[in-house]
């Protein structure tokens, strides 16, 4: 269970003071698949890294299986987010001059031994990379490397994929391709949260919250 608890995040300048999540609770159970939508500056992205131990909210609680992982130590709350969580992002992230093999094998709870690279070359393969392994990410096509990413985030069998415009950048056909493999995550027992602001997650959806000027204003 992912329990948001009244999560604020406030920005401050001299002259003003923004809040990117203003008093927002939500829950999502075990195995849901949530799409977060709304507009840029809606606070989709800075739910996202709060609800994945990577930016820490001004006030509230943020617990996943019953533990507020900003109680924890920087320490405890890498691994532990190493464990559970995994991360695909709109512009990838991938390092560009290491192979796709190498990438994917990037996590830092992945130990970088014969094991792991089965394991890494047999997600490559369900992605359709298998031919890929040994390539550099300028030597892919968008969609590819967002697939790479989403290998990369698959790897240590996370309980939860948070995907931030995970199509952004890519072309209908590449689009769909990487929802079916999020789906297929969700398929087998994964929870799956993606923020954006298009519908291309839409049909695979258990829930739709809308969030405008960091609120909640639509459930689900």
């Amino acid at each position: 269970m992912i329990q948001a608890e009244h999560l604020c995040k406030i920005y401050r300048t001299r002259s003003r003071e923004v809040r990117a999540l203003d008093d927002v609770s939500l829950e999502i159970k075990p195995g849901e698949f949530i799409v977060a939508r709304g507009p840029s500056g809606s606070g989709k992205t800075t739910l996202l890294l709060a609800i994945g131990g990577m930016l820490r909210p001004s006030s509230g609680r943020m617990l996943i299986d019953g533990r507020d992982v900003y109680a924890m130590s920087d320490g405890d709350r890498a691994r532990f987010r190493a464990e559970h969580v995994g991360f695909v992002f709109q512009m990838f992230h991938l390092v560009p001059y290491l192979t796709v093999v190498e990438n994917v094998l990037l996590p830092a709870s992945v130990p970088n031994g014969a094991e792991a690279r089965r394991r890494a070359s047999d997600v490559l393969v369900e992605l359709g990379l298998g031919d890929r392994r040994d390539h550099k990410p300028s030597e892919l096509s968008a969609g590819e490397r967002q697939r790479v990413a989403l290998a990369r985030a698959m790897l240590p069998k996370p309980k939860v994929i948070l995907a931030d415009e995970p199509t952004g950048n890519l072309d209908p056909d590449n689009a769909a391709e990487v929802m079916k493999h999020l789906a297929s995550f969700h398929a087998e027992g994964g929870t799956v949260v993606v923020v954006t602001h298009g519908a291309a997650a839409d049909g695979h959806a258990d829930r739709i919250c809308r969030l405008e000027s960091g609120r909640i204003t639509q459930a689900g």
